[in-house]
C-alpha cells in the first residue's frame, strides 16, 4: 500500500512551487495530498486544478463542516512547508484557525509523524515568539527543520523560494515514517 502524505502548505513563498514538493514526494512513493492556508490557497486559486490533477485529489484550504465527509485518504504523514512565521507561533500557542494549522496540530497527538520546514528572513526569525513557538512545536513531537538541519532563515528581501530545500524536508518526514513503521514491527 503506498503511503499517504499530507503536503501542508502555508502563505511562504515556496509555496507557489509547491507542485515540485509533490513531484518530488510522488517520485519517492508517497500518494501526495495537498493542504493549503487559506491564504496560499488564494496564490493558487488560478492553478488549483493542476494541483488536483497532480495529486488525484481534492485541494483542502477550509475546514469541511460537520455533516460532511473528508474527501481526502487517512494520512500516514505530514510535512508542513513551507510554514510562514506567523503560523508557526499560531500553531505555537495552540491556535489552530485555519485547516492547514488544524490538521498537523491534532495528527501529531494521534502519533502520526508531523514535520515542519519553515521559510522567513532572519528579521522575522529574530522575533522571541520564533524560539517558544519552535521549542513548543519540538515538545509535541514535531520535527522542526529549522537552523543545520532544516531551513536557515534569509537577510530579508533575499529569499530564493524557487530553491526551497523539499528534498531535505522529505528526507526527515521519511526518516520519521521509516521509525514509526520499525517501531510498530516490534
Amino acid at each position: 500500500m503506498t503511503p499517504v502524505l499530507y503536503l501542508i502548505a502555508c502563505a511562504a513563498g515556496p509555496s507557489q512551487y509547491l507542485d515540485l514538493g509533490v513531484r518530488l514526494a510522488q517520485g519517492r512513493g508517497w500518494n501526495v495530498c495537498a493542504i493549503l492556508s487559506p491564504s496560499a490557497a488564494t496564490w493558487w486559486e488560478p492553478r488549483m486544478s493542476e494541483l488536483e490533477d497532480l495529486t488525484g485529489h481534492p485541494v483542502r484550504s477550509q475546514y469541511k463542516l460537520p455533516w460532511q465527509s473528508d474527501v481526502l485518504p487517512k494520512a500516514d504523514a505530514m510535512l508542513v512547508a513551507p510554514l510562514s512565521c506567523t503560523s508557526l507561533n499560531k500553531w505555537g500557542a495552540g491556535i489552530a484557525d485555519t485547516v492547514a494549522l488544524g490538521i498537523p496540530s491534532e495528527a501529531v497527538h494521534m502519533g502520526v509523524p508531523v514535520a515542519v520546514m519553515p521559510f522567513f528572513n532572519q528579521a522575522q526569525a529574530a522575533q522571541p515568539a520564533v524560539l517558544r513557538s519552535v521549542e513548543a512545536l519540538r515538545v509535541q513531537g514535531v520535527r522542526v527543520l529549522l537552523g543545520e538541519d532544516g531551513y536557515e532563515p534569509h537577510p530579508p528581501k533575499t529569499g530564493r523560494a524557487a530553491e526551497f530545500p523539499w528534498a531535505r524536508a522529505l528526507d526527515a518526514v521519511r526518516d520519521m515514517f521509516a521509525r514509526q513503521e520499525a517501531d510498530s514491527e516490534r
